[in-house]
């Protein structure tokens, strides 16, 4: 871990930036929930940037530091594949099919008749948003947004993490202009990418994308961006009843080629000419 250059701006420019950052993705997500051990214990399975002394990472999917030096699964582990727009694959970590987007190919018509203007906006990979001189969204223009979700919707909501700095930026003399307040940034590494962390306090202007599946938890959240892509890697509640709870994921392959077969319920693919076709003949005479 290193002291960061980013400022708290430049962190949410930083939230704003994934629809513009990667178009395919494959992914391990761990979910963690909250456990009597961990209301105010202080066993962080995420710690935050100022707690972490001399640590580059923080604790391993499938771990969770405890006092005493045990580790606890968490309660839901899962592989992910996902391919903008709307394709998505879900897995056991042992190879179980739970989900997968069956309808990517069917036909939109109807959506245009639906009376409003959502079905006629464009994907953001078509639109040009305003820019840091890092790169980094500083304002995202009016587009059709948003991830296939699976469950609860969090991790939908942490492939495209706008709920952490807004949709746009906000005059600073209007009260609780910001959607959180940001501290404790830093600069470290997550499964050996780079990424920024920080700690963040959501305000009353806090709204998540799914309502049951927030991002920020009441009172401070240690969270995770990946700096490549701009997901939500980590994030983890450090008050109250919900200390311990959060996410968890390993990017394991970015911008990879993924074929429909893989997000279709039955495969189209070709016949696999190697493999001995049987033919029947009926019976002999």
């Amino acid at each position: 871990m290193s002291a960061s250059p980013f400022s708290a701006d430049t962190f949410r420019h930083l939230a704003r930036s994934s629809p513009w950052r990667w178009q395919s993705l494959r992914f391990e997500l761990h979910r963690k929930f909250p456990t009597a051990s961990d209301g105010g214990s202080g066993n962080s399975w995420v710690p935050p940037a100022a707690a972490v002394a001399g640590s580059a990472n923080m604790v391993g999917p499938g771990k969770r530091a405890r006092a005493g030096g045990e580790s606890a699964d968490p309660t839901l582990s899962m592989n992910c594949w996902v391919r903008r727009p709307g394709a998505l694959r879900v897995e056991t970590l042992e190879g179980k099919l739970l989900a997968s987007t069956t309808k990517i190919n069917e036909s939109r018509d109807a959506l245009f008749i639906s009376g409003n203007r959502k079905p006629w906006l464009l994907p953001p990979s078509l639109v040009n948003p305003v820019k840091d001189s890092d790169g980094f969204v500083v304002r995202r223009p009016e587009a059709l947004y948003g991830e296939p979700a699976y469950g609860s919707g969090r991790t939908a909501a942490a492939l495209d993490p706008v709920e952490l700095a807004g949709e746009r930026p906000v005059p600073l003399e209007a009260p609780f202009a910001n959607v959180a307040e940001i501290a404790d940034i830093a600069m470290l590494t997550h499964h050996g990418r780079a990424a920024v962390e920080a700690v963040l306090t959501p305000n009353s202007s806090y709204r998540p994308v799914f309502a049951d599946a927030p991002l920020l938890f009441p009172g401070r959240t240690a969270v995770r961006i990946d700096l490549e892509t701009g997901i939500c890697v980590a994030s983890q509640s450090l008050d109250g009843e919900t200390a311990g709870a959060g996410h968890w994921m390993v990017l394991l392959g970015i911008d990879e080629y993924m074929l429909d077969d893989l997000f279709e319920e039955v495969s189209m693919g070709l016949t696999d000419v190697r493999a001995h076709i049987p033919w029947d003949l009926g019976p002999t005479s």
